[in-house]
């Protein structure tokens, strides 16, 4: 079948213009779809209170999307989204689920309808502590066709499904982090490290805060930015200052993106030091090393986790363990001591995962069903 001919519906729980790493991937992957001659509808949820920041940016849109309006009581929304993907698969050649509710509803409205499915697969919804939510998840991805999984790490999560799960590794936009005018900006630090994402648990910017007593005593001028919403920032202040450290600590908050490239830049080393919270909440990628990547700034993340697959250990960066501070130390040292090679192989590893390339891996599995 042609791909002029092929109409793509993407069933997702996070879409643009709010936060999130699956909703930044579904769009990606809508965009680049439309721009490969596909026909593409997306469906997701409506996240504001009125709606009015996703009608504002959804005008902007190439391609068809529906939002399932927000109400105040969840399971009318959850009825809606099941009749608004039922109605939809009636008319689609290829339907596409990423986000916990997707794969459910998906998978359920897959014994129904005969149309070829791919699940996209990116942490957390696979790794639920409650025994009926694996399982529920378990039930809705043994229904699909493909199951494609954004780093080896997600991979090993569903491994028990004795299912053939093709890892396709998260992308981006190179021309949209392109740097414009920076003179006089400056970031504090030598060197200036930079955490970019949700101040929580699972980001990891606690972890890091808890090593930098060890960290002052090789690198006294030192200084740790944090950039996102501060969802804990308040708590992880209080231990900064029973640790005596928050003078090398600054939560700059959510950033315009102007100002976020300004930030990177200007950054030494990326820092994510991730690791898996009590909700089993994890880190299924890390998109935003590869954003550093970008500007040749190399990056520390943890092991154990989806970073595994987002640094190219000896050439992007280094791998570490999240709460070894001697490992961190050595990391960051044998990055300083050696930064125009790590920058350039930031830069060329920024470059394979353009989403130009990461497109092509997509464009295969949906080729192959047919």
């Amino acid at each position: 079948m042609s791909s002029l001919k092929q109409h793509i519906v993407i069933v997702t729980s996070e879409f643009p213009p709010q936060p999130g790493g699956i909703g930044n991937h579904a769009f990606n992957l809508a965009l680049h779809l439309y721009e490969q001659d596909f026909e593409v509808q997306v469906i997701a949820d409506q996240r504001s209170e009125t709606g009015k920041e996703e009608d504002k940016f959804d005008q902007t849109l190439p391609f068809s999307i529906t939002r399932i309006k927000r109400l105040s009581f969840r399971y009318k929304m959850y009825l809606k989204r099941v009749l608004m993907t039922r109605n939809s698969i009636n008319q689609a050649s290829f339907i596409i689920a990423t986000g916990k509710f997707s794969l459910w509803n998906v998978g359920l409205l897959s014994i129904f309808r005969n149309v070829p499915t791919m699940a996209v697969i990116h942490g957390t919804e696979v790794n639920f502590k409650s025994f009926f939510l694996r399982k529920s998840i378990d039930s809705a991805l043994k229904r699909f066709d493909k199951i494609v999984a954004v780093s080896n790490y997600t991979k090993d999560l569903v491994s028990h499904l004795n299912r053939n799960v093709n890892v396709i590794p998260n992308g981006i936009n190179l021309s949209d982090w392109e740097l414009t005018e920076t003179s006089g900006f400056e970031l504090q630090g030598k060197p200036a490290l930079t955490t970019v994402g949700r101040v929580s648990s699972r980001k990891g910017q606690l972890n890091v805060i808890r090593q930098l007593p060890e960290l002052i005593k090789k690198f006294p001028e030192l200084h740790y930015h944090c950039i996102g919403i501060p969802t804990e920032a308040e708590a992880f202040s209080k231990e900064a200052k029973q640790l005596k450290v928050e003078s090398y600590i600054t939560f700059h908050g959510s950033v315009n993106a102007q100002t976020l490239k300004n930030m990177l830049s200007k950054t030494d080393v990326f820092v994510m030091l991730s690791s898996e919270d009590k909700s089993g909440d994890v880190e299924g990628f890390g998109i935003a090393i590869l954003e550093a990547n970008v500007f040749g700034v190399p990056a520390i993340g943890s092991r154990d986790c989806g970073i595994e697959d987002a640094i190219k250990p000896n050439e992007s960066g280094e791998l570490v363990a999240y709460d070894d501070s001697e490992q961190l130390s050595m990391a960051l040292e044998r990055i300083l001591s050696h930064k125009a090679t790590y920058q350039k192989g930031a830069l060329n590893w920024a470059k394979q995962h353009d989403w130009a390339n990461i497109i092509k891996e997509y464009m295969k599995l949906i080729e192959c069903v047919h």
